[in-house]
């Protein structure tokens, strides 16, 4: 059935769900003898955050560049918001920090952002604009001119830029490359506020360890090329569970084993957990039985493949494979 005509389960008419932020199919695009972005899909949902990965070269900024408008693809076809992208009006609820950007030095913080809404065409309040500064740490700046910022202030300024418009969707190329840790801090903190508000982002970083902690999804680029693509969970595998544990019974090695697959060097265990189980409540309970089976336990420490593992086995996969 078409979404107009979906039905709830008493049979009444659902509302239509709303079309992802950003759905693009088959991008290709080349320059010259270079081929940058080769058949290239993936959709983000509203009030989702994915990460877009890759080493330099794979096609990232390439890729923001065409769901923009920025640059035509050779082939393919992009939609943000449910329209067409090569539609200007497709872009007006869509909010965009460049990896490399430059406002005008002589202008103020405030004055940039007053900018960019009259070039939104949108009537944004003058507290509101005094939040979005706020937002990134800058309300004590608005008066300043942007030629005595830092690279980390230009780089809060970028962000105020982007979400001053409010807009559904927020296309981040590098936010955190000249922050300090706080400053990477704040931006995480900033994109887990719009996920909550349903603003979608689409974030490219070169900092694997802030992808992992606010992304939902992710999509990999090598050479152009979609290497990868999925959740955090289905691309990082099963959790593990390492113990240091002595006096463990053969009434304990089944505990074990009933709760995972479990692998032992001496007093050392690694259970892989099953990824449908909760182990907010399966890790407490088998430390418990542990205990009452006369187990002692020294450590137990929750782990799981990192992300920044995983892309490294991805890149070096695909590069094995060209070799051969």
């Amino acid at each position: 059935m078409t979404a107009l005509s979906q039905q709830d389960s008493r049979g009444r008419l659902a509302e239509p769900s709303p079309a992802p932020a950003v759905w693009c199919s088959g991008l290709r695009k080349r320059y010259r003898r270079r081929t940058a972005v080769d058949d290239v899909s993936f959709t983000v949902g509203r009030g989702e955050v994915m990460g877009l990965l890759g080493p330099n070269g794979a096609g990232k900024t390439t890729v923001i560049k065409m769901l923009l408008g920025l640059v035509r693809p050779d082939a393919g076809e992009v939609l943000l918001l449910g329209k067409p992208a090569a539609e200007p009006r497709s872009r007006a609820r869509v909010g965009y920090l460049p990896e490399l950007f430059r406002y005008q030095p002589w202008l103020t913080a405030a004055e940039v952002l007053a900018l960019h809404v009259r070039l939104a065409g949108l009537a944004v309040p003058l507290h509101e604009r005094r939040e979005c500064l706020a937002a990134v740490s800058l309300a004590d700046r608005a008066g300043d001119r942007v030629g005595s910022f830092s690279k980390g202030m230009q780089q809060r300024l970028g962000l105020a830029v982007a979400l001053v418009a409010r807009p559904e969707l927020v296309i981040l190329d590098e936010p955190t490359s000249a922050l300090d840790p706080i400053g990477r801090a704040d931006v995480r903190d900033l994109l887990l506020t719009l996920k909550a508000r349903q603003v979608a982002v689409l974030l490219n970083s070169h900092l694997i360890g802030e992808v992992e902690r606010v992304c939902d999804r992710v999509v990999i680029l090598d050479k152009g090329k979609v290497a990868a693509a999925g959740s955090l969970t289905e691309l990082l595998g099963q959790r593990e569970l390492r113990l240091q544990l002595d006096d463990v019974s053969p009434q304990a090695h089944a505990r074990l084993a009933a709760t995972g697959s479990v692998n032992q060097s001496g007093n050392s265990f690694t259970l892989a957990l099953p990824s449908h189980q909760d182990n907010d409540t399966t890790v407490p309970d088998l430390v418990a039985d542990l205990v009452g089976l006369g187990v002692r336990i020294h450590a137990v420490e929750p782990g799981r493949i990192s992300l920044e593992q995983r892309l490294l086995d991805i890149l070096r996969a695909g590069s094995s494979e060209e070799q051969r």
